[in-house]
């Protein structure tokens, strides 16, 4: 099985090109690109959140899904998974990269649209320190997803090392959001010793024997990368 080093920093920036600048998030009055397949853009709001640097250049946009697919009602971390309540591979959105953008391990990724799905890096020696948590959102083509399934792990992380031209997988921690995190107004928040950036979104999970999706605030790394 193909090593996986994570970290729902969604996709992330290196930080060394954008220096002290800051960063916003505001609401996108725009439906996903007419590129993406048509089954995966009709699972999608018709709205979106644009991340911009401070001189108004965007960095990408993101669109969630609907209603993400849960077990159960969020309850808490489960051992070294914040996020037990969600399937290995179940889709939680769309983003797309206005420029060429970087992953968690500074990997390149084009400019372009691309699916996120949820994983888990496996517990080995090769992950140590990289985080806390085990969980993360993988980057995959969009043009090459174009199915709400959920794909195996091998075509998981086979599909999201195509997005980075390597052979890891493009990858982006995910992690809860804080508990004063406002919902469901997107917010950024700076982390000045990791030297990162991370988008508050709210994401909508459909409860197994629900009637309406419920919000759930989820905390992306959008600018910077794991530490050496």
């Amino acid at each position: 099985m193909r090593a996986i080093i994570f970290s729902f920093a969604f996709c992330t920036w290196a930080t060394s090109g954008f220096g002290q600048e800051s960063f916003k998030v505001s609401v996108l009055k725009e439906p996903p690109p007419g590129s993406v397949a048509t089954d995966v853009r009709s699972a999608m709001n018709g709205q979106g959140f644009r991340i911009q640097d401070d001189q108004g250049r965007t960095l990408a946009d993101i669109w969630l899904r609907k209603a993400v697919p849960s077990t159960g009602k969020p309850a808490g971390p489960k051992g070294g998974v914040q996020f037990p309540f969600l399937a290995e591979g179940e889709l939680l959105g769309l983003l797309q990269f206005a420029t060429e953008g970087h992953d968690y391990r500074d990997q390149p990724i084009a400019k372009g649209a691309y699916t996120m799905r949820y994983g888990l890096h496996p517990i080995n020696g090769d992950h140590l320190g990289v985080s806390t948590y085990r969980d993360y959102s993988l980057l995959l083509p969009a043009s090459k997803d174009r199915s709400l399934a959920l794909p195996s792990r091998k075509q998981l992380e086979e599909r999201s090392a195509d997005s980075a031209g390597t052979s890891h997988p493009a990858v982006f921690l995910l992690l809860t959001a804080p508990p004063d995190a406002p919902k469901p107004a997107p917010s950024m928040i700076h982390d000045a010793e990791m030297n990162t950036w991370s988008v508050i979104l709210p994401l909508n999970l459909q409860c197994n024997g629900k009637g309406e999706p419920i919000i759930y605030p989820v905390r992306l790394v959008v600018v910077g990368v794991a530490a050496a």
